[in-house]
C-alpha cells in the first residue's frame, strides 16, 4: 500500500484548506486511516483517524469542532477538512494506514500506522 497526502498550502489565520491521502494497491477498505502532523524536532502527533468503512471517527482535542476527516472508499481516498486554521496547525501533515481494529490503533497512535508517504506542508500564517 501506498499512500500520498496532497493539498496544503500557505494560508492566513482562520481560512480552510482540504487535504486528500490517496492511497495506491492494497484493499484501501480494510485499513484505518490516520492524520497525523510533524513540526521539526518533534514527534509526529495525531490529529484525526477514521475506521475503515467510515463508521467511527476520532480527533485530537486540538481539532475537534475545526476539522473533519471523511473518506471515499470508491475513489481509494481519505480527505481531511480543515477550517479555522490557526498558526499553530503549522505542520508537515501525514497519512497513514493500519490494518488493526479502529479502537486499538487509535489508542497506540502513530506506532499503529503505516506507509506514511510523504506528507503536504501546511503553513498558516499573516
Amino acid at each position: 500500500v501506498q499512500l500520498q497526502a496532497s493539498g496544503g498550502g500557505l494560508v492566513q489565520p482562520g481560512e480552510s484548506l482540504r487535504l486528500s491521502c490517496v492511497a495506491s494497491g492494497g484493499a484501501f477498505s480494510t485499513y484505518g486511516i490516520g492524520w497525523f502532523r510533524q513540526v521539526p524536532g518533534k514527534e509526529r502527533d495525531f490529529v484525526a483517524a477514521i475506521s475503515q468503512l467510515g463508521a467511527t471517527t476520532r480527533y485530537a482535542d486540538h481539532v475537534k469542532g475545526r476539522f473533519t476527516i471523511s473518506r471515499d472508499n470508491t475513489e481509494s481516498a481519505v480527505y481531511l477538512q480543515m477550517n479555522g486554521l490557526r498558526p499553530e496547525d503549522t505542520a508537515v501533515y501525514f497519512c497513514g494506514g493500519s490494518p488493526l481494529p479502529f479502537s486499538q490503533a487509535v489508542r497506540r497512535g502513530a506506532l499503529a500506522f503505516d506507509w506514511w508517504g510523504q506528507g503536504t506542508q501546511v503553513t498558516v500564517s499573516s
